[in-house]
Order: C-alpha cells, then structure tokens, then sequence
C-alpha cells in the first residue's frame, strides 16, 4: 500500500538543499546519519557542529508508529494534552498481545477474545485522534512498517527498542518511550541527545551458510550490549550494497541489542527493487532522483576514520555463521567453535526447539532459504529433530509464502506455523512444559535472549542465530552440529550432508495479500468516544504526577541496590504482564521483580526499613508511599538495556521512588525517566556504588540549584549514625531540568496547550 506520499515528495523536495546547507556550515563531507538529522532539525534550530554525544537538540520525525502494548500508555498520555488530532501520520499495530500457543488461526481468536477490551480501546482511540489503526494478525509492527511506510532519508520514532529495523531503507529510525512519541503526536519537537557515530565497513559479499543475520550477531560480540550506547551505527562498502534490503533490516533491528541509538545503510538498488516490490514505486523514484542525498559522501566512505568516532571492518565473504548467547545478544560464538564452547560451559546441547521468523528475520528472503532445507529433510530422507515453529512477519509474508507452497513443506516436516504477531520473542509463548523450569536450549533467529524471555523458564537457554541456521540446527537437534562440515544420518544409515540454503530475494510472482488487516481513521474523529471503565482491570485513565516540592529530598529509603544485569525486562517483565500495559496500578505490582537485590543475591526480596522485614519489592515500595516516604533505586552498569517500555520508569514513578543512581545508563531508559520527572543520577565514581548500605537513608542535595553540567550531591545517613556524602552527575539540559519541576514532561505540555 501507498501511505504519506505528499510527506515524501515534500521531504525529497526539501532535503537536497538542507542538507547543502548543513555540508557549508560544518565545512565537510556528511555522513548518511548527519544528512537525516541535519534535514530533520525543528525549525529555527541553528545548524551546528553539535558536538556528539553531548548536545541535545531538537528534530522534526515525519512519524510515529506504536505497537499494541506500548501504544496504551503512548495514547493515554495523548489523550490528555488537549490535542483534537495528532501532528504527523502515527499508527498503532497490534501485535504484542498475542500469545503462540497452538498455532496461528486458534491463538489468533483467543487472543482477540482475551484482549477485545485493549483491541477496541485502541482502535476507538486511533479513530478518534487520525490514527492508522493494523489489527490483530495484520503483523509485526517492525515488518509492517518497513513494508509501508519506512522509505530513504525519512525519519520517525517508534514505542519500540526494535523500530530500528526501518533502518534497512535508509531512515533514521529511533525506539522511544511513550512520553516522546506523545510529543510529536502533539505537534511539539523532539530532542536527541547527538548522537556519535560509528561506521561498519563491509567488504566482500556474503556466501554459502552465511547470511545478514551473522553481521549483526558479530558486531554485538565486539561492541557488546552497551557499546553502541548514544551511536548510530552507519553501514557501507560494497558488502553492504550487495545485501538485500530485507537483510539491511535484519542487521539494523538487532542494532538495539547493542544499545545502538538506531542503525543505517545508504540507499541503493536493493532499497529501489523492495520498494517497487511493496507497491510503492513512486517512492523509488523520488529517492532515485536524489539518491546522492540518501547515502554518505564518498569522501566519508574512502576515509571512514576521519568522519566516524569509530570504525569497524568486517569481510563478508570470511564471515562465519554465528551463535549468540546464552543469556545475552553479545556473547558470540562461530558456528565452527560452538562444540567447545557448549563442553566448556556445560551448555545442553539438546535443542528442543528451534524458532524462526519474527519482526526481524520473517522476510520472503528468509522463509526461502529456509524452505530450502526444509525440502532437503524429505529429500535426503531425513527426521526433524526438534520442535520447529515460523513466525511470520507480516499478513502480506504470510499470504504469499502460503501462496507459494512455503508453509505446505514446513508442515510436511511437522513444523507450526504461529500467528503475525511476536509472541515468542517477547515472553508470550505459552510453551507446554516451560513452568517445570528445566534446564534447556532453544535456538531462534529473534534478537533478544536474557533470561525468561522466550517463555518465562530462567533455565532455557536461548541461542540467536540466522533463520537457515536454526533450521539446520532444529533438523539435527543438536546444538553441536555444524552443517558447514558436519553430515546427518539419514532412514537408510546414510551419511548424508545438507546443500547450503539458497532462495530469492523477493517474490518472482510479485507480494500478494487479501486483507492486509489496515483500518484507516475517521475524517472527523470529534464524535468517537474513548470508553475506559472506571473498574477495568487492564485500562486506566492516567492524572498527573506531582510537581517537585521545591526542596532537597530528606529521608529517601533504599528500596533496593541491584545487583548485575537489570534490564527493561527486570524492571517491567513481560510475558503474562503485557495484559496490565493500560493500567498503570495494577502493573506497578511487577516493580523491579526481577532484579537481583545485592544485599541477599535473591529477586523480588528487600528489606523493609519499615518493619525491619524481607518481602517483594512492590509492596514495600507501596508501604513507603502510604507512609509518605520517598525511595531511591541504586543499580549497576547499563541499567534500563533491552525494551523501550516507559512502564520501567512509570512505575518506580508511580509508587513514589524519586531517584534512580547507577553507574550507567541505557540511552532510552534514562530519557524515560527524565519524562516522568524522576531523577535520573550516576555515580562521578562508580567504586561509590559500594558506599550504598541496605539500611541506608539518603538525602539528595543541590536541587534548588540543578543546572546543566553542575553535579548534585548525595547523603549517605547509614544505620549506625554515621554519614558520608558522595558526587552524582547527570545529564539533564535546562528543558529537561523544568519536566522535573513539573513533575514530567506531559505536565509541561499540558500547560502549553492551556495557554491557548
């Protein structure tokens, strides 16, 4: 489909001569990132030499795009800014709320059984605000998008850390929380802090057994889960152009797990061939008529080092299919030292099953190599070895591989197929077996895999691999095959060895679809009324949050010092928690389950200073509030990594938690929080994080004099009278500083809408 066509042409129109202006002021070739952003400044925002890393400024995205469980609280908040109608074209895509269970047609039904209060509240609300509204089994937001709406040079912001995946067309693509996209909605800016940059350079051309999904999983082991924090990562070299367009959005989607601010590559052939493959051949040729400003200048691409802060090289014709995990996207191992690696760390090599598909490997160019092997079970008389499931993308993917017989090979092999949505990948598979907790190994081709995840056991380990590997792997059920050298036994006691996979890029016949499942909103919304009951379990109309006291904050209990890794996941678990996303009380019962206390090494225990006894973390929590007793989370290294969900800065803020110190942030979790009008504080010495005691009571000074760059201070009052004071910096800009006088951002918009 065709959507935002003036959008673009207007874009396009505008953007050679933006981005001339940009080159002349900063006197130097651009990088494609630099293009996007410098075309994307909030108007009457000075062009500059920002310094990265350290200037917020403000854009202008040219959309927003929200999935199901996130779009909830995005919209709540909306709704109460006064606004009759969102500022740019914004969708909401149904997808998170769908559990696998059976197979698609039956999980599809109950879940919109289970979900029909959500289901209608969202679909009212879009219609009544002009909101394009993808139903229940239209398909993975990611998918959905890169399928409509993403195109070259654009940007938007999604409710979603993997939104990045529309970096595979060459857009700037930003996951955020609620709050952010609540404010383009409304028409205001958007700011960013600068973002570095960080150039991969791909030469040579993939081959054999390897495949896009093998780029990301390498370059996650060298930058680690953190190590794209505050970067946009900018792919190029004639390994990137000679990769599909699909395989881009492979590689940009999983760019979150490293932390990225989002991934890009240069417009090309392969963007143009998608393009007109997905019906939108208009967009094509506008970008083809600009197509210098949709990629970096050449003399950034020759001389990498002086344009990117860092640069990374990788050759694709040596790279090696790759296994990642468990327990976290960085650890990567080859394919060819995957067998030493399971016997050193006692890893069972028994995969039970093996997963394929989703918002980030569900591409016609997927499923085919994949089918590939499929057809050679039958054919080299061969057993599948390990439950094997799909999960496709999109409506219109599924359609057409079914059309072309895809999903009729899968079936002769016993695999399931489940339904459009993300199930799995999320938390939301409700896997027979999985509450026994066993200790096991799965392999998938999604992104993420801390613990729980998939289906909740902290005991499966989960290896993320390319859909053609977890096939293979899933034939021989056997974590220590290599199919590169390895051979299968066959029904005849054969030594039989698998071809590579081999498929095609896109649909000879072209993408074909019935009901790709879009609802389009009313014209005139005015009289659509939003229906939220008063005792709903799962919606709840949102007020606004307190404005700051005005004081220094005296007496802050410790509600917990997390130890390790503590992600979005630990802070607001999926899964089954997914159902409370609109109500914002009865998910604050999932407050920081999940993070490892530092003081007893268990989850979900700490220390009531109250009455001296252990319980969970959101009932002691709730018992400081009642008493009127502010709290401070303390935390590790990365804090907040993983999902975009607000709800894990909502939530502390809703039940009174004031600040939250760490040694270091994720980039949206800290934006979050500033949104909310939390505290958001670091360690100046990170060896301070061992100063914090479990009976602690702290003081937070300085604020009646926060300001940009000034460090605030911290009291230490312990149990046995003594006290010590330590620096926290932050990095909270003047605009920023007044969402925390207000008590968030959402106040501030408020009053501006107010006045008139």
């Amino acid at each position: 489909m065709m959507f935002d066509l003036d959008l673009i042409k207007k874009t396009y129109a505008e953007m050679p001569a933006k981005v001339d202006a940009a080159r002349k002021a900063l006197g130097r070739p651009l990088t494609l990132a630099e293009k996007i952003l410098y075309s994307h400044l909030w108007k009457g925002v000075e062009i500059k030499d920002f310094e990265r890393g350290k200037a917020y400024v403000d854009f202008a995205p040219d959309r927003v795009a929200m999935q199901d469980a996130t779009a909830q609280m995005a919209l709540l908040q909306f709704d109460t800014t006064g606004r009759k109608k969102v500022a740019v074209p914004s969708t909401v895509h149904c997808d998170h709320l769908i559990v696998a269970k059976v197979e698609g047609k039956q999980d599809l039904v109950k879940a919109k059984t289970d979900n029909e209060e959500v289901f209608n509240f969202l679909a009212s609300i879009s219609n009544k605000y002009g909101i394009g509204f993808w139903k229940p089994g239209a398909g993975i937001i990611h998918q959905v998008v890169l399928e409509n709406y993403a195109f070259p040079g654009g940007m938007m912001i999604g409710t979603d850390s993997h939104t990045v995946n529309a970096g595979g067309l060459g857009m700037i693509a930003i996951g955020v929380g609620g709050a952010d996209a609540c404010d383009v909605m409304a028409g205001l800016s958007w700011e960013l802090l600068m973002p570095k940059l960080i150039g991969v350079k791909l030469t040579g051309k993939l081959n054999g057994w390897t495949s896009a999904k093998d780029v990301i999983l390498k370059v996650a082991g060298i930058l680690t889960v953190k190590g794209g924090t505050n970067a946009i990562v900018e792919y190029f070299g004639e390994g990137a152009t000679s990769m599909s367009c699909t395989g881009k959005g492979t590689i940009c989607n999983m760019g979150a797990e490293i932390g990225a601010t989002t991934s890009t590559f240069g417009y090309d052939e392969s963007m143009s061939r998608y393009l007109k493959a997905t019906g939108r051949a208009e967009v094509a040729a506008g970008a083809d008529a600009i197509k210098e400003y949709l990629t970096g200048d050449a003399e950034v691409y020759a001389n990498p080092e002086k344009y990117f802060d860092q640069v990374i090289e990788i050759n694709l014709s040596e790279l090696e299919p790759h296994l990642n995990g468990p327990f976290t996207p960085d650890l990567a191992t080859p394919i060819s030292q995957m067998k030493e690696a399971a016997a050193k760390n006692n890893w069972p090599t028994k995969i039970e099953v093996g997963l394929i598909g989703s918002c980030t490997n569900s591409s016609y160019e997927d499923i085919s190599r994949a089918v590939s092997l499929a057809r050679q079970v039958k054919e080299k008389g061969l057993k599948l070895k390990s439950e094997f499931t799909i999960t496709p993308g999109s409506e219109q993917v599924r359609y057409t591989i079914e059309r072309d017989g895809f999903l009729d090979v899968f079936g002769e092999i016993g695999a399931t197929v489940f339904a459009n949505a993300c199930g799995p990948c999320i938390g939301m598979w409700d896997r027979m077996g999985a509450e026994k907790q066993e200790r096991n190994t799965i392999v998938h081709s999604f992104n993420r895999n801390f613990a729980k995840r998939a289906d909740g056991n902290p005991n499966t380990m989960a290896f993320v691999a390319s859909p053609e590997l977890v096939t293979a792997l899933a034939i021989a059920g056997d974590l220590n095959f290599n199919p590169l050298t390895d051979t299968l036994t066959n029904d005849k006691g054969e030594q039989v060895k698998l071809d590579p996979p081999n498929g095609d890029e896109l649909p000879t016949k072209g993408f074909a679809v019935e009901d790709a499942g879009y609802q389009a909103p009313a014209e005139d919304g005015s009289g659509v009324i939003i229906d939220v009951k008063p005792d709903s379990k799962r919606l709840q109309l949102l007020y606004p949050f307190a404005a700051w006291e005005g004081t220094d904050l005296k007496g802050l209990k410790l509600l917990i010092k997390a130890k390790g890794k503590c992600t979005t996941d630990h802070i607001s678990m999926a899964g089954p928690w997914l159902k409370f996303r609109g109500h914002l009380d009865n998910i604050s019962n999932n407050l920081l389950i999940g993070a490892t206390n530092f003081f007893n090494e268990k989850t979900d225990s700490v220390k009531n200073q109250l009455t001296g006894e252990y319980g969970p973390v959101p009932a002691t929590q709730r018992a400081y509030k009642a008493a009127g007793i502010g709290s401070i989370v303390v935390g590790d290294e990365n804090y907040g990594e993983g999902s975009s969900r607000e709800h894990a800065a909502m939530q502390p803020r809703h039940l009174g938690v004031r600040a939250v110190l760490v040694k270091s942030f994720a980039r949206i979790h800290e934006t979050n929080l500033k949104k909310q009008g939390m505290l958001a504080l670091t360690f100046a010495d990170k060896a301070d994080y061992d100063k914090i005691q479990e009976d602690d009571s702290i003081d937070i000074e300085g604020l009646m004099t926060f300001a940009p760059g000034k460090q605030l201070q911290i009291v230490l009052n312990h149990k046995n009278g003594s006290s010590e004071t330590i620096q926290v910096n932050h990095s909270y800009n003047q605009q920023q500083i007044e969402w925390f006088k207000a008590g968030g951002a959402l106040n501030v918009i408020r009053a501006e809408f107010a006045k008139g």
